[in-house]
């Protein structure tokens, strides 16, 4: 019986750019129909929902090649034929359609005790949907070559009807279909760069990438900008912390001058002892001299403490929890970068963990003023009331967070740990490791609160951190979980 559909959560994966999969062995007609819904819901999300029949068929081409793909190991090895052989190929291959289709329960049975499964997993990143089915048999050279080859075939029709009558060998479920796939690719002015087939890690991987449709883009991307324009138009950095931090930028500055101008705001003096005295410093004492505090943490540490400061000032409406998981984060991305990277990225991992959420933070308590604009701003240009509800729900709130950062001229690696915290990849290498850092930690705290599970993070950053099983990932999360929680007991105690 396959699975209710989630609405929620197949929403939060597409806002987050979290990929998100399904798995099958044997790929029954209600799994099929259960993925179509979510196709659906994910083109909903992205304003493509007139794709959603031509790429359903595409998904299910691919899903039904893999599951013959599967079928197809589990014969050969029944039949003691090897299929990397030439000749056993060639032989197997002269009964393995009509032998399985007649007794298709036994082999597909045979398929779920060996392990063999399909994937389907969908994934917006960035731009682009990406709608991948996997299956745990690798592709050889030869039959990946008959795939393209069909694909070659597929430039020479310009209808499906030319296709359809046209004799073409789809013996090994890799023929007629493939055609008509790269032709409904066309159909939705995409090309055959759409569609690829490879190996990784073991799995043959058939995946199909689509473009957001460019109206919608357009669309998401002029409310972002009016709405980061509208925020800039909100009370900016308060003029003691603009001056605060001239003065730390000035050479000639004393240490007692910044000291004096920190100790005429109690609120930042409170933050600043606050963060000397955590677990961060491991002091054997407490310290309440401002001088010294200051001394203690630097001139890069206190940088990034003021843009952290400033903003909560300026953004502080939001709901609690989303503050309490930036903190959370923030000490998660403090730690790993402490125990994995090296010590001058600390005070860019850790205040990149506590303003990562920017975009979110802002529209989880919006200001009437600014909704009234943003709701305006959508009436002159004709943009549906759905995009407001799609940026308040999260979507595109890391491009929305980076982009208020660049507007309060934050330095480069604050606005690449906010901009792609959700898509490590996508980030300028010079910052990788602050952008890898911050993911993780976000995506840590995503794991505990089992929004999302181990196979989704993205496998180039757990690489990056020398992290290769689940196991090693969950202890180091134990880990974290029990010293943050050991720090707000101290916190509370002080």
């Amino acid at each position: 019986m396959a699975p209710k559909i989630d609405v929620a959560q197949i929403k939060k994966a597409a806002q987050n750019s979290i990929p998100l999969t399904f798995k099958t062995f044997t790929l029954p007609h209600e799994t099929e129909l259960f993925m179509e819904e979510v196709l659906g819901v994910f083109l909903k999300e992205f304003g493509q929902e007139q794709l959603k029949d031509r790429l359903a068929y595409c998904m299910k081409e691919l899903a039904v090649n893999a599951k013959k793909a599967n079928t197809k190991r589990v014969y050969f090895l029944a039949k003691n034929l090897d299929i990397k052989n030439s000749e056993d190929y060639e032989r197997g291959m002269l009964t393995f359609k009509q032998e399985t289709l007649d007794n298709i329960d036994h082999y597909l049975q045979k398929q779920k005790e060996q392990g063999l499964y399909i994937k389907v997993l969908f994934h917006a990143k960035g731009k682009t949907l990406t709608i991948s089915v996997r299956n745990n048999v690798e592709i050889s050279r030869k039959e990946q070559m008959r795939v393209y080859d069909r694909i070659a075939r597929s430039r020479a029709f310009d209808s499906m009807e030319e296709a359809l009558s046209s004799v073409l060998d789809d013996s090994e479920g890799a023929g007629l279909g493939i055609v008509i796939l790269v032709l409904m690719l066309k159909k939705m002015g995409l090309t055959e760069d759409s569609f690829d087939i490879d190996v990784d890690g073991g799995e043959t991987v058939a995946s199909i990438s689509v473009p957001f449709a460019e109206v919608h883009l357009e669309n998401l991307s002029l409310l972002s900008k009016a709405i980061v324009a509208e925020i800039d138009a909100l009370p900016q950095f308060p003029e003691n912390l603009v001056f605060l931090q001239k003065l730390i930028s000035d050479p000639e500055s004393e240490i007692t001058d910044i000291a004096r101008q920190i100790s005429m705001d109690p609120s930042l003096t409170a933050d600043l002892l606050k963060v000397v005295n955590s677990a961060q410093f491991m002091l054997p004492k407490r310290v309440d001299n401002i001088v010294e505090a200051v001394k203690l943490v630097g001139m890069r540490g206190l940088k990034n403490l003021l843009y952290s400061y400033g903003s909560m000032k300026i953004l502080d409406r939001g709901q609690r929890w989303l503050w309490d998981h930036s903190y959370r984060t923030a000490f998660y991305a403090y730690n790993l970068a402490k125990n994995f990277k090296h010590k001058e990225i600390l005070d860019d991992a850790y205040v990149g963990g506590i303003l990562h959420d920017m975009g979110k933070i802002i529209f989880s308590d919006v200001h009437p003023e600014l909704l009234e604009k943003i709701t305006n701003f959508c009436k002159a240009r004709g943009i549906g009331k759905s995009f407001v509800e799609d940026l308040s729900a999260g979507l595109n709130h890391a491009e929305i967070g980076g982009m208020i950062a660049e507007k309060w001229n934050f330095p480069q690696s604050l606005i690449e740990a906010i901009k792609y915290h959700h898509l490590p990849t996508e980030c300028n290498p010079d910052y990788a490791d602050v952008v890898n850092t911050v993911y993780l930690a976000n995506a840590l705290c995503s794991l505990e609160e089992k929004e999302i599970v181990f196979d989704q993070l993205e496998p180039r950053v757990l690489e990056d951190f020398g992290i290769a099983s689940e196991e090693q990932l969950a202890l180091i999360k134990k880990r974290l979980s029990g010293a943050f929680e050991k720090e707000l007991e101290r916190n509370l105690q002080s």
